[in-house]
Formats: C-alpha cells, structure tokens, sequence
C-alpha cells in the first residue's frame, strides 16, 4: 500500500509511518520544519495552494490527514492562519483524492464538542466553542464520505517536531522534582499514539468510511491521568497541584469534558482502544527503550 501521511513529523504522523514500514508498506512523509524519522520525506507547506502537487506526485492510495495547527490558543489569535490551514488545506486534500480515487482517513478532536456531557458518541451533535474546534468541524463536512477519526489528548513516548506531549512534559517535572498544576475538573480519554496508529492503519487497511472515535477507553479528569502517569513512573505524586480549569491562563475555552465513546471501534476494529492501564503500560516499555 502506498500512503501518504500529513504531519509525519509529528506525534501521530511518525508513529503512523514507523508501524506502516514494518508491515512493508511504501510511506510517503509529509513535514513542514522537522524532517520526519519514518518514510520518504516531502516537503510541503499546507498555507501554499500548490502543496497538493507533492501529494500527488506520490500517487498514494491513502491519504491519512493529520497535520493542523492544533495550538489551541494560537488558534483563537490567529483565525485567518487557522482557516487556511485547518479548512482550506483540507478541502484542497479531499478534493485530491475523491478525483483520485484515494481514501482519506482524516484526523479530527473531541474539541469538536462543547464538552457538557461528555462520553461522546459518533452521531451526537458537534458544537465547538473554541475556534480551533470549529476549524475542525468545518474541516469534517468535506470529508464526510470518507473516515473522520476524533480523537483525545495524544501522548507518545518521544517527543516529535520539537514538542513535547503533556505526558513527557509532566514526566520531565517530576523527575526533576518541580510541581506542577493539573486541572481536576475537565475530563478526557488519553490516547497513546501506538494504539491510535494501530487503529487508523487497520482502517486504511479495510478502507472504512464513516466517523470513528478513536481514544483510550477509559475516562478520566487530568488530574488523575497525571496521577496515575506518575505511578506507573514511580514518581512523586505529591509533586502534582490540583487545580481549576478558570485558574489557567488560557486564550480559548475549552470543553469541560470532551471524553469520546469508543463502543464503535471496540465493536468493528480488531485493533482495540486500550485501556489505560494496558497504554501505560505499553508507554513505559516505549519510553525506556527510547533511551
């Protein structure tokens, strides 16, 4: 299979491309700044128009669509950049491959949600209120007869595109003795990359349609989530402040619980959402090997 990946410098995007080159697929790796580890590095640069020409010169048969600016407050300040980016690019890619005769399986957020009740199914209405979440949505509605796959909270056990995902982030505090403060009170499904990439290259693999919740399977506030990093770490919990979402000096809003149902891709995948247990695990064995 050839694939092209969007983002492949990215947390999702080289863990994508590290798994597909082990089952021997031909990977074609999309970046921006960084050069990818995995695959045929291409340069493109979704705020140029012609970035498409790239794709298709790799004449790919899946497209999966991870790149964005997910920078959830930069999103709010930079609205233009955001559409373009977010939107316009993905139009442009969908486009692409519905004359192509590609599958795209492009990545969407829980941040689709407005976070009221969280434990979101597939079918329930989408109603964002930060802008990096609308930039999203509308992204989905060109995508519809392809695969949407929402995810929550990417963590992974090296960094990648010179960020570091909280769960690095936090582990890197505590080694070194610095407190930190978690919200107690907005609730997610923290998903280990492993797993996501899994999920999505079995659903490149069968060529699935329709939208997916793509998550851990279990639902925990990020308080706890950190609390029960530092654990499997061996590290001080004590370290980790509870605190308020309205303490936090962000731009945006965020929802308050965007945590995703994943009875769907429980019941028609053969790769599993994992539980927490199980990615915490299958981190840390990452994790130590990566050094």
């Amino acid at each position: 299979m050839r694939l092209f990946i969007t983002g492949g410098s990215g947390l999702l995007g080289s863990k994508i491309a590290e798994i597909a080159l082990e089952k021997g697929y031909e990977v074609f790796s999309g970046y921006k700044t960084h050069l990818p580890e995995f695959g045929i590095p291409v340069k493109i640069d979704l705020l140029d128009k012609d970035f498409i020409s790239a794709i298709k010169e790799a004449k790919p048969e899946v497209v999966i669509h991870s790149a964005a600016l997910t920078d959830v407050d930069k999103c709010e300040i930079e609205k233009e950049i955001a559409y373009r980016i977010n939107v316009e690019a993905t139009k442009i890619i969908a486009d692409f491959c519905r004359k192509k005769g590609s599958h795209l399986i492009y990545i969407s957020t829980d941040y689709v949600f407005d976070g009221q009740k969280g434990n979101y199914k597939e079918n329930d209405e989408a109603r964002p209120i930060n802008y990096y979440g609308y930039t999203k949505f509308l992204a989905e509605g060109f995508c519809k007869d392809f695969c949407i796959a929402r995810t929550c909270v990417i963590y992974g056990s090296k960094p990648a595109s010179g960020k570091v995902n909280f769960a690095l982030w936090l582990i890197k505090n505590l080694e070194e003795g610095k407190e930190v403060k978690v919200v107690t009170d907005q609730f997610i499904t923290p998903t280990l990359n492993t797993n996501l990439a899994n999920m999505l290259l079995e659903i490149a693999e069968r060529k699935l349609s329709g939208i997916f919740h793509l998550a851990g399977a279990k639902r925990v506030s990020r308080y706890d989530f950190a609390v029960e990093i530092a654990k499997a770490f061996d590290l001080d919990e004590d370290l980790i402040r509870k605190a308020k979402m309205e303490e936090m000096k962000w731009i945006a809003k965020r929802p308050r619980d965007s945590s995703l149902d994943v009875s769907k891709a429980k019941e028609l995948l053969k790769e599993k959402p994992m539980s927490l247990g199980e990615s915490l695990l299958e981190f840390s064995k990452e994790f130590s090997s990566s050094f």
